[in-house]
């Protein structure tokens, strides 16, 4: 199952070059629950800013880079075949996590989407693409301080 986890602000910002535009405590640790123990698919410069972070790919999660690379520094794994990839995942959820590139080329496949909304406008240059909320479900939601995490699953 394909699942997509993603912050965005009032203005659907997702990034300020290959940065964050904000330091939300909460919502880390939301992704760090939520994504846990489940394999995770980024673009090369999403595998970089996490590897200049935190020093190394996202623990305990597998990391699945899509590149043009052979290679790469660190625990990602370079994805070579992605159609192969998501249908190794059709039993297990595999999270699309960033950037920008990789976010527009798979929302339409998605079956479930992690939101989470931080109240406001911040800093940036990196924008969610348009989502078409008709082709989703809204299953939970959660307000705490300036975030609101929402689960939308894709209508049958």
């Amino acid at each position: 199952m394909l699942s997509l986890i993603v912050a965005i602000d009032d203005n659907f910002l997702i990034g300020n070059g290959n940065n964050l535009p904000w330091y939300e405590p909460e919502d880390l640790k939301y992704f760090k629950k939520v994504t846990l123990n489940h394999a995770v698919l980024m673009g090369y410069n999403t595998y970089l800013s996490i590897i200049n972070r935190i020093g190394k790919a996202l623990p305990k999660r597998k990391n699945y880079v899509l590149t043009e690379k052979t290679t790469i520094e660190g625990d990602g794994i370079v994805v070579t075949n992605l159609e192969k990839l998501i249908k190794n995942y059709e039993n297990d959820e595999l999270f699309i996590i960033g950037g920008k590139m990789v976010y527009e080329n798979m929302l339409n496949r998605v079956d479930k989407l992690y939101l989470t909304r931080v109240a406001g406008s911040h800093e940036g240059n990196v924008y969610f693409p348009k989502i078409n909320f008709d082709e989703f479900k809204l299953i939970s939601q959660n307000k705490q301080g300036n975030l609101t995490f929402e689960v939308y699953e894709r209508k049958k």
